[in-house]
C-alpha cells in the first residue's frame, strides 16, 4: 500500500519533467553530492542548458550575453523556491471563528513555506492576489532565504533569527546586499504565487519608490511584461509632515499583472461620475438618468462602412470623418430615440444618449484610472483605531482601497465567487475588505490570510494592549470587523460569511524515519510501530492529508464512530479518513460502500500485510468500476 509523502511539491524535478517532454536530448545526469558517499555514487536529473538554449533558438547561440536584470543571489532563490520541504499546517479549532461552517483561512507561518504547501491545493484556484509587502526602508523586517550556508554561519554573519527561529532580519541600508536580498526575497515568493492565479487572476503588489523599479522588472520576468496591466499611483497622503525634508513624497504604487492579460477591465462608478447623468427621459425608471456623447470621430481611418448618411427630418446628415458606429446600430438608436440632434448655423451635432444603467437596471462600469485619490492612509488608521486601538498597528492600508481592486470587473465578468490571497497580511485588511464588499453586493468572496507570527515589542502599544504577535492583531481584526458588518446591517447580512479557519505552520506530522534498510538496527525498530509523532491529533493527520493529496482546505468534514473507531469524511466524499490502531474489517467495509475519491489509513492501524492486501481487495469488491484505481485511492500514513 502505497505511503502518503507530506511534503511539499519538489518544483525543480516537475519542471525537469517538463522540459523532458519536449527536448528529451536536453537532459542529462549530474552527481547527487547530498546522496553520494566515498562508496557509492548516486546521480540525478539534470538539464543541459546549452543545449537547451539552443533548442530554443532560431539562430546560432553564441556567447553569453542577452537582457535580463539580475542581482547577487537570484539563482539561490530560484532554488529556495523550487525546493521542497517537510512541513505541515496544523488546525487550530480554538483560535478560529466558524470553524465548522466557514470557508476563509488564517495562515500563520512563514509564506514561502506556507506558498510551497498551498501549491497543490490551490493551484489555479485564486482569482486575486494582493500584497503589502515590507517597502525595505532600512527599517522593516526581510525574510532571509539564502540557505546556501549552514545555519550557525547565518546565524553568525547576519543574525537572521528570532527566538523562535523566525528567518527574518532588519534589512539595513548599510548591508552590502541591500537591495539584493529584498530581490530574492520577493522573487521567490511571486514564483510561487503566480501558480495558484486562475487563468484570469490578477496579483496587485503595494510598494514605493524605493523598490519600485526592481519589483516592475521582477514581475516581468515571473509574471511576463506583456501581462502588466497597470502600474497605479496611489495619493496616500493629504499633505506632507511637519518633519518633511526635500521634496515630500504624497504617493505609492500598486503594480497590478495578471496570469494572462486580460481583454478588458472594467471599474465602479465613483459617486461624482454617477451624478453626471442628470438628464432623464421615459426609460429613466428603467435606466436611470444619461450624458450624451458624440456620434462622430475626430479621426478617419480605412472603415468605408462607417460613412453614410443619417436621415434627420428629411436632410441627409454626413460626419465630416466617420461615425463611431455602423449603419444598423446608429439607425436603431435613432429609431428609439436615444440619438440627440442639434441645429445651429446649418451645421448639425449628432450625439447619443449614454444611460447609467443597461436594459437591465444594471449601472454601468467605468474604465479603472492610474491616478487613485480616493482614499489616504489616514483613513485605515482611523479605521484599526476604532476597531482596535490607538496606535496598535502602524500604517494599515484602508479598506477601500482593497474594494476598490476587488469590485474591477475582469474580461467582461462580474464574478464575486472567488478566493483572494494576502500572503502579507499585517492587520487583515484584505480580509476586512472582503467581508464588507460581500456584505454591500451580497458576493461570496473567501479570503485566505498568511501572516508571519512576528512579535510585537513590548514597548508597543499592541504589547500593552495584550497582542503578543501581529497575528493576534489580525484575527482579532477580523473578528471585530465581521461583528460590526454584521451589527450594521443584519437584515441582509445573515448568512455572511464573517468566521476562519487558524491553521499554523509545523514541521511535518510523521517522524524522522525515512533510513536506508541497513541502516536500522533492533533498538530502533521499537521505536517505529507507528511513524506520527506523538502529539499529533486525528485532525492534524487529517489536514496533513489534504495537503498532500491538494484538496482546499475550507471544505465542510464530519467525525462519526463506526464499530468503535472514528472516521473522518471530508466534503461528503472527497476524502474518508480512519486513523484508529486495529481498524477491523467491518469498518474498511463501511467506508468502501461509501465510494469514496480518496480513503486513508493510519500503518500501524493494521497488524499485517495481509490485512492491508485485504483492504484492496474490499474496497475493489465495493467499488469495482475503479479497480484499476484503487492502489492510488486508498493510501496509509
Amino acid at each position: 500500500m502505497e505511503k502518503m509523502k507530506f511534503e511539499s511539491p519538489d518544483m525543480t524535478a516537475q519542471n525537469i519533467d517538463r522540459i523532458a517532454a519536449l527536448f528529451p536530448n536536453c537532459i542529462t545526469e549530474m552527481l547527487d553530492e547530498e546522496r553520494s558517499t566515498p562508496e557509492k555514487k548516486v546521480y540525478k536529473r539534470a538539464v543541459n542548458f546549452e543545449l537547451l538554449k539552443q533548442m530554443l533558438s532560431p539562430d546560432v547561440v553564441d556567447g553569453d550575453e542577452a537582457y535580463e536584470f539580475t542581482w547577487v543571489g537570484k539563482k539561490a532563490a530560484i532554488v529556495e523556491a523550487n525546493k521542497p520541504i517537510r512541513k505541515t499546517l496544523r488546525p487550530c479549532v480554538a483560535e478560529s471563528k466558524d470553524w465548522d461552517t466557514t470557508e476563509n483561512l488564517y495562515i500563520e507561518g512563514d509564506n514561502l513555506e506556507v506558498l510551497k504547501l498551498l501549491q497543490e491545493s490551490y493551484l489555479g484556484k485564486v482569482k486575486m492576489i494582493y500584497i503589502d509587502p515590507p517597502y525595505n526602508t532600512g527599517n522593516d523586517f526581510i525574510y532571509a532565504d539564502d540557505f546556501m550556508r549552514s545555519q550557525e554561519e547565518e546565524n553568525e554573519q547576519m543574525g537572521m533569527y528570532d527566538e523562535d527561529e523566525n528567518r527574518l532580519f532588519k534589512n539595513t541600508d548599510t548591508n552590502g546586499r541591500f537591495h539584493s536580498d529584498w530581490c530574492s526575497m520577493i522573487y521567490s515568493r511571486l514564483m510561487l504565487a503566480r501558480n495558484l492565479l486562475t487563468d484570469d487572476g490578477v496579483i496587485f503588489i503595494s510598494i514605493n519608490e524605493i523598490e519600485q523599479c526592481n519589483l516592475e522588472k521582477i514581475c516581468d520576468e515571473v509574471f511576463g511584461s506583456a501581462n502588466h496591466i497597470a502600474t497605479f499611483v496611489w495619493k496616500n497622503k493629504y499633505g506632507p509632515g511637519a518633519f518633511t525634508k526635500g521634496v515630500a513624497y504624497l504617493h505609492e504604487y500598486i503594480l497590478c499583472y495578471g496570469k494572462n492579460y486580460p481583454e478588458n477591465v472594467e471599474a465602479e462608478l465613483s459617486e461624482a461620475e454617477m451624478q453626471k447623468y442628470k438628464l432623464t427621459d421615459d426609460k429613466c425608471a428603467i435606466r436611470g438618468g444619461y450624458i450624451t456623447q458624440p456620434l462622430a470621430t475626430k479621426s478617419k481611418d480605412d472603415r468605408p462602412n462607417l460613412v453614410y448618411p443619417l436621415v434627420h427630418n428629411g436632410i441627409e446628415i454626413w460626419p465630416d470623418k466617420q461615425w463611431i458606429w455602423e449603419k444598423k446600430r446608429l439607425y436603431d438608436a435613432y429609431d428609439n430615440g436615444e440619438v440627440v440632434i442639434n441645429e445651429k448655423n446649418g451645421k448639425y451635432s449628432v450625439r447619443f444618449k449614454q444611460y447609467l444603467k443597461d436594459e437591465n437596471g444594471e449601472v454601468r462600469k467605468g474604465k479603472p484610472l492610474s491616478l487613485l485619490t480616493f482614499c489616504f492612509n489616514q483613513d485605515g488608521t482611523k479605521e484599526m483605531q476604532e476597531l482596535i486601538g490607538r496606535g496598535v498597528f502602524d500604517f494599515p492600508k484602508p479598506t477601500t482601497l482593497i474594494k476598490y481592486f476587488l469590485s474591477l470587473r475582469i474580461n467582461e465578468q462580474d464574478d464575486s465567487d472567488y478566493t483572494v490571497l494576502d500572503f502579507f497580511s499585517g492587520s487583515a485588511t484584505t480580509a476586512h475588505a472582503v467581508m464588507q464588499l460581500n456584505a454591500e453586493d451580497g458576493g461570496h468572496r473567501k479570503f485566505i490570510m498568511v501572516q508571519l507570527p512576528e512579535k510585537c515589542d513590548e514597548a508597543s502599544e499592541a504589547y500593552k494592549a495584550g497582542y503578543k504577535t501581529i497575528c493576534e492583531i489580525g484575527k482579532e481584526r477580523i473578528r471585530r470587523a465581521g461583528d460590526k458588518i454584521k451589527s450594521e446591517s443584519p437584515l441582509t447580512t445573515q448568512d455572511l460569511d464573517i468566521g476562519f479557519r487558524v491553521l499554523k505552520l509545523d514541521d511535518t506530522n510523521m517522524k524522522d524515519v525515512y533510513y536506508a534498510p541497513d541502516d536500522y538496527d533492533q533498538g530502533m525498530l521499537a521505536g517505529l510501530e507507528s511513524n506520527i509523532k506523538d502529539d499529533r491529533t486525528d485532525l492534524d493527520l487529517l489536514f496533513g492529508c489534504l495537503i498532500d493529496w491538494g484538496l482546499p482546505l475550507s471544505l465542510p468534514y464530519k467525525s462519526e464512530k463506526i464499530d468503535g473507531c472514528t472516521v473522518h469524511t471530508y466534503n461528503d466524499g472527497d476524502l474518508i479518513a480512519c486513523f484508529d490502531a486495529n481498524i477491523p474489517e467491518s469498518v474498511v467495509k463501511e467506508i468502501a460502500k461509501r465510494k469514496p475519491l480518496r480513503a486513508v489509513f493510519r500503518d500501524s492501524g493494521f497488524a499485517s500485510s495481509p490485512e492491508k492486501i485485504n483492504v484492496f481487495e474490499i474496497f475493489k469488491l465495493y467499488m469495482p468500476e475503479d479497480a484499476n484505481d484503487i492502489s492510488k485511492r486508498v493510501r496509509v500514513i
